[in-house]
C-alpha cells in the first residue's frame, strides 16, 4: 500500500481588523508556524492553509486597504518562508494568498511548494463570486492559470479555491491532468454553505476518483460579522467517504493517512472516464 501523509490547518484570525494586513500578515504566521512544525514532526508530506491564509476574509468589505495584503509569487516574503519550511520538514506545502501579478491585478491564489524548496507554481482562484458579503471581484481578478496538477515528491497534486468547488467542470479537468489529491482551501460561513460543504467535496471526490482535502476557518471577523466560519476542515477518499475531520471552532491541524492505491481500485471499478461521452458535450461549453 502506498499511503500519503496529509495534513491541513485551519485557524481564526489573529489580531483585528483595525490592523494593518502587514500587522496581521505577522501575527497570522507566527500562529501557523507551531502546526507547521507539529506536522513537520508528525511526517505530514502534504500541507496546505485555509484560502487567504495570512489575512482576514476581506470581501465583505470593498476597501481598497486590503490591496495592500498582496505579495508577489514566488518572490514574496511567506513563499519564500514556506520554501524554507518545506525543504527543512520534506513537505510539500500549498500557501494561499493574495497575489501581486502587477501593481492593480490580484488573484486569489496559491504557490504550490515541493518537499525539496522548489516552488513548482501557482493555481490562481477561477471562479469568483461577486454577491452581498462577498465582493470578491472588487479585490480578485478571475485566473487564468488554467487547471495545473503538480507533479510533487510525493503525489500529482490540483488545487481548487473555496467559490471554485460549486463548478465541476474544473473538479472533472484536474482528474483529466491526472490529479491523485486536490485541496480546496475555503472561507464559507454557516448557514446554506455548511450543507452544500458536506455535499458537494465528498461528491466531487467520487465523481472524479481522486481525494479531496477541504479547508475551512473558524470563528467571526468583527466588524463585518457576515457569519461564523465553522471550521470542519476534512479529508474525504475516492469513495466519497470523510476519513477525517477537525472541529468547528478551533485552531488546528487534522492529520490523515491516505491509500493512495484507492485512486487505481476506484477508476477501475467505477469506469467514469472510460464511459464518458466529450464528444456529445459541446453546448456545455458554449456562453449563455
Amino acid at each position: 500500500m502506498t499511503t500519503l501523509r496529509a495534513g491541513l490547518i485551519q485557524m481564526g484570525l489573529k489580531g483585528d481588523t483595525a490592523m494593518t494586513p502587514g500587522e496581521i500578515r505577522e501575527r497570522m504566521i507566527a500562529a501557523h508556524l507551531p502546526l507547521i512544525d507539529e506536522a513537520g514532526a508528525r511526517g505530514v508530506q502534504v500541507l496546505c492553509f485555509q484560502e487567504v491564509f495570512t489575512q482576514p476574509y476581506f470581501c465583505p468589505s470593498q476597501d481598497a486597504k486590503w490591496y495592500g495584503a498582496v505579495e508577489k509569487i514566488p518572490d514574496g516574503p511567506t513563499t519564500r518562508l514556506m520554501q524554507d519550511y518545506a525543504k527543512k520538514y520534506g513537505m510539500v506545502i500549498v500557501v494561499p494568498i493574495y497575489e501581486e501579478e502587477i501593481t492593480g491585478v490580484y488573484y486569489n491564489a496559491a504557490a504550490v511548494i515541493d518537499a525539496d524548496g522548489t516552488y513548482l507554481g501557482k493555481y490562481q482562484k477561477t471562479h469568483i463570486p461577486q454577491v452581498a458579503g462577498f465582493w470578491e471581484k472588487f479585490f480578485f481578478k478571475p485566473g487564468n492559470t488554467g487547471w495545473p496538477v503538480f507533479e510533487t515528491a510525493h503525489c500529482r497534486l490540483g488545487v481548487y479555491i473555496c467559490y471554485d468547488r460549486h463548478f465541476p467542470e474544473g473538479w472533472r479537468a484536474l482528474a483529466l491532468n491526472g490529479a491523485e489529491y486536490v485541496v480546496n482551501p475555503s472561507a464559507t460561513v454557516a448557514g446554506l454553505s455548511q450543507y452544500l460543504w458536506q455535499l458537494e467535496q465528498p461528491a466531487s471526490a467520487a465523481a472524479n476518483g481522486y481525494y479531496v482535502g477541504a479547508i475551512n476557518r473558524v470563528g467571526t471577523e468583527a466588524p463585518w460579522n457576515i457569519g461564523r466560519f465553522y471550521g470542519s476542515s476534512y479529508v474525504v477518499n475516492p469513495r466519497g467517504q470523510i476519513v477525517a475531520q477537525a472541529s468547528e471552532d478551533k485552531d488546528e491541524l487534522l492529520v490523515a493517512d491516505l491509500d493512495m492505491d484507492m485512486v487505481r481500485e476506484v477508476r477501475n471499478t467505477w469506469q467514469f472516464f472510460r464511459d464518458r461521452r466529450p464528444e456529445t458535450y459541446d453546448t456545455l461549453a458554449e456562453p449563455r
